[in-house]
């Protein structure tokens, strides 16, 4: 399968270790040498655009600018780049959400797409007011998600669920090409939800054996539904000109944690409500052995960071060797990111993306976006 390349848009911040380890509590105070400002963020999204990159992902949560208003304003200074832009169903009423992603596709000419997180820790989640758990939180985001393609059809109509109730609504300006939806989770109410809603589902860069029970279980769902989404996944990368460059730049991100840092962010990680989190925190073990899980699949950025925590790692052969093993098993998006995300996405640019296509592996990249 050919796949399509996606960047990272660092919105945190960006520096040449691991962001994230700042304090005890990783997931709290971040101090990053290069700030998340309009004018280094639009250097990673042209470097991105030029490397070939298809879009950027851009995150979500109380430690990043917001996704929405960043890439908004990113748009107008890119030609071609897409956005995947992060957010949570819980922060936003499904009615708005379709006319904003109404709106955000008419004025940067079809240029979004949706990651639909559906939560984070349940202390982030009540920081922002949110008090449902876990299990409640998936079944709102199918009630978002149903409400959400409703209103993109520009009809007329009526809800009454157990989260949302709307009474005589309609988008009265619907997108002439609604957003594709990227949709992850890991946990068993969320396989129902992928099942119907996503158009792609995202996984964390596990190691290939479970990536494919993932993706069979979410096929054979959606199957039963009459769907077929895309998958895709989401990896750093440290590519080298030799494997032994490439292993001496991840030791020396290892040789910068704090190994107190590493038991707090771990402890944390394994009492996490996210089941995709507790095994990116499996991987790491929470120890610096031991963390090549599968040949130049590396955990040592979960043992800081939450969310993905593996990188390959590896000459840019190998790399895409990786690559290429993934994309056998069913993977399309491929959504990367390196530190920091400036070099490295011109580096993965010039590098790995010529063995990718020499392999045949690229999907063609539009020249323009389509409105």
């Amino acid at each position: 399968m050919a796949v399509r390349l996606h960047w990272f848009l660092p919105t945190t911040g960006d520096d040449r270790s691991v962001v994230g380890v700042t304090s005890r509590d990783s997931l709290q105070s971040r101090t990053t040498s290069r700030p998340p400002s309009l004018d280094y963020l639009t250097q990673v999204a042209l470097a991105a655009e030029s490397a070939g990159f298809e879009a950027v992902l851009t995150p979500t949560g109380s430690d990043c600018e917001d996704a929405w208003l960043t890439t908004a304003a990113l748009a107008s200074r890119t030609t071609r780049l897409k956005f995947l832009v992060a957010f949570r169903p819980g922060t936003v009423a499904p009615p708005l959400a379709a006319q904003m992603a109404a709106t955000y596709q008419r004025l940067s000419g079809g240029r979004l797409l949706l990651n639909v997180v559906t939560g984070s820790d349940a202390d982030e989640q009540r920081a922002y007011g949110d008090w449902l758990d876990h299990d409640a939180r998936y079944a709102r985001t199918d009630e978002f998600l149903t409400l959400l393609r409703r209103a993109w059809t520009g009809e007329p109509y009526d809800f009454d669920g157990a989260h949302y109730r709307v009474a005589a609504g309609r988008l009265r300006r619907p997108p002439a090409e609604a957003p594709p939806v990227f949709f992850g989770g890991s946990s068993a109410p969320a396989l129902p939800v992928a099942a119907r809603h996503a158009d792609t589902y995202l996984t964390w860069g596990e190691p290939p054996a479970a990536v494919a029970a993932k993706i069979s279980a979410v096929r054979e769902a959606a199957a039963r539904l009459g769907r077929s989404p895309s998958f895709g996944i989401r990896l750093h990368v440290i590519s080298r000109d030799t494997a032994d460059e490439a292993w001496a730049e991840a030791d020396r991100l290892l040789a910068a944690l704090d190994p107190a840092d590493i038991a707090a962010a771990h402890a944390r990680f394994r009492a996490s409500e996210s089941a995709g989190q507790r095994a990116m925190a499996a991987l790491s073990g929470g120890s610096t052995d031991r963390l090549e899980v599968h040949p130049n699949l590396w955990a040592g950025f979960g043992l800081v960071r939450p969310g993905a925590g593996t990188a390959l790692v590896g000459s840019h052969e190998q790399v895409a060797d990786r690559i290429a093993e993934y994309a056998a098993l069913g993977i399309e998006h491929v959504i990367l990111s390196g530190q920091p995300h400036l070099e490295e996405a011109v580096r993965f640019g010039e590098c790995v993306r010529p063995v990718l296509a020499a392999r045949g592996l690229l999907a063609d990249v539009p020249a323009h976006a389509t409105a």
